[in-house]
Formats: structure tokens, C-alpha cells, sequence
């Protein structure tokens, strides 16, 4: 089991580190959405009407913290802020297409059974 105490991380099942990564209601469609390329935090906000910027500040700093998010600052007057994939965050490319490809499945096998 991935477990985070202090600054520390302990490894166990893969299936556990993994969910660990990306568990989160926004992170996999945080992580989807820059699959095709950076993006401002206003562009994310605008993707996730119904997340709140709490929550979508938090789930990307736990994303930058764990190595799949950058987060590049601007020095300008607004402050420019942008979020793009790691190496490591690329790595999950297959993963978030399977999940897209079974949940499209599930949403019309769903529809279609409650019809």
C-alpha cells in the first residue's frame, strides 16, 4: 500500500500506487485534458465549471507533487500560471485512453438499459 506520512512514501501494490497517483475527482481529467497540451488554470477552471478552485488548486499541486504536473509561473503583472504534462505524466497516455474508451462503453451500455 502507497501510504504518505511526513514527506514519506511506502510501496506496495502497483494497482494501490497508481490509484494513489491519480485518485481525485478532477486528477484523471486533469490529466486527460493536458494530454493535448498546456493549459492555463482559468482554461482548467472553464473545463470544470462544477470544481471549485480549492479543490482544483489542491488536486494539482498533489499532481505537481507527485511528479506528473509542471507548474511554469510567469513573472508578469497579472500573474501568468501554466500546467503541462511531465515525462512521467505522458506515461499515463494509455491508461486515460482505456478509461475514456471503457467509460464511453459504460455510459451508452448504462443508456441503453435504462431506456
Amino acid at each position: 500500500m502507497l501510504k504518505r506520512h511526513k514527506g514519506y512514501t511506502q510501496h506496495g501494490c502497483p494497482i494501490e500506487a497508481t490509484l494513489e497517483v491519480i485518485d481525485g475527482k478532477w486528477k484523471g481529467v486533469i490529466l486527460y485534458h493536458l494530454l493535448f497540451g498546456t493549459k492555463r488554470f482559468n482554461e482548467l477552471r472553464r473545463l470544470f465549471p462544477l470544481a471549485s478552485q480549492r479543490v482544483l488548486t489542491l488536486q494539482l499541486r498533489e499532481l505537481e507533487r507527485d511528479g506528473l504536473v509542471h507548474r511554469e509561473v510567469y513573472p508578469q503583472v497579472p500573474p501568468k500560471v501554466e500546467y503541462s504534462l511531465t515525462k512521467l505524466g505522458r506515461s499515463l497516455q494509455p491508461i486515460l485512453t482505456l478509461m475514456r474508451d471503457w467509460g464511453t462503453k459504460y455510459i451508452n451500455l448504462v443508456s441503453s438499459v435504462r431506456k
